[in-house]
């Protein structure tokens, strides 16, 4: 019986994605479960919620678990696996506070409501009856793009419909007391990002000088349709300004030898022609001890000075994709579709971001942070998020 339970964990280990694909990565998705912890999640309510080999497992009173980050055009893809009578739901755009599905859409699980079954969005548009499979693992995509909504369970497209009543928010998971759900490989793809640099030149950019001029000024390049850098200090700056955003970009940093970590970053909601600005997401792919979870001077992906990678993902030489949410106070970094920051920024509004929350639109810019300084940056794209 105990050799039969290992064999029934290690398969679920198996089907249960913990890491995403290059060409997952490529095309822009992210994991928002770990499947190890709750991170980049908060319970809401009574039910306790805990990761179990892969698998987002609630029990107790009823209540919701809440992603942090808020999304608003995207593809959320994720599997369930709940009884003939399961009881449970998605929420989608659903605001911070209040009952999820009236701020927002609950996408239904439960195929005994005898309108709004699985698939619906509950009290606005009806789905087709779905195929399920109780006691099973079934799969769930909804694309959320503007006022459009298309569902799929199992492969079936079961809602294809429009309603307007919100346009962002977070995203969240369904407990009924006593109505088991399980869910595991839960990732998403924003939609809507497009280039803000050509690939060919600096169009739409432009060079900032530190204001004490180094023996080596930053030289921004663009080689094999990305930006290159070496020298420096240095930035790089856009000439469009962005207060809420979902970015995502490529960047390999290119050492000079096995103990050489270049160290740059990306600052957003910064002054126009201010030096190093704003927020910055730090890259800097140095780790202590060979322990990836002790990152050196915050880590790709922190937000720096404020709060550490708490993994350091990304390595030297090497493409990663970086994607950065920044929506009001809350901010979110994932490293090659693995989420290293989630933050909230609870200190007084300001103008100044190494002093205050600022909530206001700024630059977005690359970093140069020294002679030692090499770094390339492509396929920098973004979408605005309402407001």
């Amino acid at each position: 019986m105990r050799l039969l339970s290992v064999l029934v964990l290690f398969c679920s280990l198996l089907s249960a994605q913990t890491a995403l694909t290059p060409s997952e990565i490529s095309a822009g998705w992210i994991l928002l479960f770990d499947g190890q912890t709750l991170f980049g999640w908060t319970p809401v309510g009574d039910a306790k919620w805990h990761a179990a080999g892969g698998v987002l497992v609630p029990e107790g009173e009823s209540g919701w678990l809440r992603a942090n980050t808020p999304f608003a055009d995207f593809v959320l893809s994720c599997e369930f696996r709940t009884a003939a009578d399961g009881n449970s739901g998605v929420f989608i755009r659903s605001a911070k506070e209040g009952a999820p599905h009236e701020t927002g859409y609950e996408v239904q699980i439960w195929q005994q409501h005898p309108k709004f079954t699985t698939g619906s969005l509950v009290n606005h548009i009806a789905a087709k009856k779905a195929e399920l499979k109780a006691d099973a693992w079934n799969t769930m995509v909804i694309r959320a793009e503007g006022e459009r909504f298309v569902v799929q369970v199992n492969g079936q497209k079961v809602l294809d419909g429009r309603d307007a009543k919100s346009r962002i928010g977070h995203i969240g998971l369904q407990y009924n007391k006593d109505k088991k759900i399980e869910f595991r490989n839960i990732k998403l793809r924003p939609l809507g990002l497009a280039p803000i640099f050509n690939g060919k030149d600096l169009s739409g950019w432009r060079v900032v000088q530190p204001p004490q001029p180094p023996k080596e000024p930053a030289e921004w390049t663009v080689k094999d349709g990305a930006i290159h850098v070496e020298k420096g200090g240095g930035q790089l700056e856009t000439e469009g300004m962005y207060d809420d955003f979902v970015m995502q970009m490529d960047i390999r940093t290119n050492p000079k030898d096995a103990e050489h970590h270049p160290n740059s970053g990306v600052f957003f909601r910064g002054d126009a022609n201010g030096y190093w600005t704003g927020y910055e997401s730090q890259i800097r792919n140095e780790y202590k001890g060979g322990d990836r979870t002790q990152p050196v001077d915050f880590g790709t992906g922190a937000i720096y000075n404020r709060v550490a990678a708490r993994k350091v993902v990304a390595n030297d030489g090497e493409y990663f994709t970086k994607t950065i949410v920044a929506r009001g106070r809350q901010m979110g970094v994932w490293v090659n579709g693995y989420a290293v920051t989630s933050w909230e920024d609870d200190r007084p509004e300001g103008m100044n971001a190494r002093q205050a929350a600022r909530l206001t639109a700024g630059t977005i810019s690359l970093q140069a942070h020294d002679p030692t300084t090499n770094l390339d940056f492509r396929n920098i794209r973004l979408v605005r998020l309402p407001r």
